[in-house]
């Protein structure tokens, strides 16, 4: 059941949404004035996430391949490769009226002819934090002129972030945990700070074990012997997807307590790093499986962003 001020925000998300002569101040630290928002191209999974949870589906004219959520988008819509590695010519000979993307897209060529290009081009911030996540909502309900949808999701996004908080007071013991990306010739790609991985692991109450570095690295096996994980977590990325005996066979990992104890999680990676409305139930899941003990309570947690009607 929705709190009340949940609700509140959801009954006052009527009416037309028009973006008309709006603007927008995007990462690029540059304001953008939106006149026509009924043919949009949206890159980023997230961006695509907020676009269909405040109910504008039929204005999303293509999407990237990352966004896997809601399954539809990818079927129904275009898609115009991976976020990293777009064409300029892929995304405007689909004749949008507006691209919004997540920043971080690329590469820079790319985002340069499509920024000197006469559609609007909105970069949307993206800051792995709850006040980054409530600010992207925020952006891309104003982008298309819909701020009281996106006051309704903020909203519901909220109440499941304060019920995380309720949750992850409940962990005594905190767990260090290791994300690994992938291995390349054995060698570990690992999460340290300023990374939707290390914020996604404090929101679900565990500690980073690497803390000497911002970003993604490889890591080298003192490194990993000495970080000294509990659990290690990666994603599922199809073929790709990293498993647990891949790991322990590493001569480092095999070191570590989370090899003594074969801790290792594996969640779909859009849903754990995307940052998008469906996040604290993510660090819900996730911190489940690093304190089974709290299974309970965290399956009392029922996320106020996956049934809030936002999108009218």
């Amino acid at each position: 059941m929705l709190a009340p001020l949940v609700m509140a925000a959801c009954l006052a998300a009527g009416g037309a949404a028009r973006a008309e002569g709006i603007t927008v101040h995007d990462a690029r630290d540059r304001d953008v004035t939106i006149d026509n928002p009924s043919r949009i191209i949206s890159i980023g999974g997230a961006i695509t996430e907020i676009l269909y949870a405040l109910g504008f589906e039929d204005r999303v004219a293509a999407v990237d391949s990352t966004s896997l959520y809601p399954s539809a988008a990818l079927r129904d819509k275009p898609n115009v490769g991976y976020m990293r590695q777009l064409s300029p010519e892929g995304v405007l000979g689909l004749n949008p009226s507006l691209v919004l993307a997540v920043q971080g897209s690329g590469p820079k060529e790319a985002m340069d002819v499509l920024e000197a290009a006469k559609v609007p081009l909105v970069l949307v911030p993206e800051t792995f934090s709850e006040a980054g996540l409530l600010e992207k909502i925020r952006l891309v309900g104003h982008a298309m002129g819909a701020d009281p949808r996106a006051a309704c999701l903020t909203s519901a996004v909220s109440h499941d972030l304060a019920q995380l908080r309720e949750l992850r007071a409940r962990v005594t013991k905190p767990v260090r945990v290791m994300f690994v990306m992938s291995l390349l010739n054995g060698r570990a790609m690992a999460a340290g700070h300023k990374t939707a991985a290390n914020e996604i692991i404090e929101m679900a109450g565990g500690i980073n074990a690497i803390d000497g570095y911002d970003g993604y690295k490889i890591v080298n096996d003192e490194a990993i012997v000495a970080a000294k994980p509990d659990v290690v977590l990666s994603i599922e990325r199809g073929k790709d997807t990293l498993e647990a005996d891949a790991v322990y066979r590493q001569p480092a990992f095999a070191l570590t307590p989370a090899a003594a104890n074969k801790a290792f999680i594996s969640m779909e990676g859009l849903y754990l790093l995307g940052f998008g409305p469906r996040t604290a139930a993510a660090a819900r899941d996730l911190a489940a499986k690093l304190y089974p003990a709290l299974a309970p309570e965290a399956e009392k947690f029922k996320p106020a962003a996956l049934t809030a009607n936002c999108r009218q």
